[in-house]
C-alpha cells in the first residue's frame, strides 16, 4: 500500500509503501490527531522508520493495493 503524506510549509510530501493495512494506517493518524501526540511513527516496507510532527500534517493519502490485471481486458 502507498502512503503520501503532506507537511506544512514543506514543498516536498513524504512517499513511500508500506505493510500496514489503509485502516491501520488510518486509525494510527486518527489517534494522533485526537490525542495529544507530538508525532506520529511510519516504517517502510525497507524498514526505513518515518516521524512526523502530529501538528505539522497537510493531509494524509492512504493507496490500497491494485489487483495486477493478466490478459487482455474487454
Amino acid at each position: 500500500m502507498d502512503v503520501r503524506i503532506g507537511i506544512q510549509n514543506s514543498p516536498r510530501e513524504l512517499a513511500f509503501e508500506s505493510a500496514q493495512t489503509p485502516e491501520e494506517v488510518k486509525s494510527q493518524v486518527a489517534a494522533a490527531l485526537a490525542g495529544d501526540a507530538k508525532s506520529l511513527e511510519f516504517v517502510d516496507t525497507k524498514g526505513t522508520v518515518f516521524l512526523v510532527p502530529a501538528a505539522a500534517l497537510a493531509y494524509v493519502e492512504i493507496s490500497g493495493e491494485e489487483a495486477r490485471r493478466v490478459g487482455f481486458v474487454a
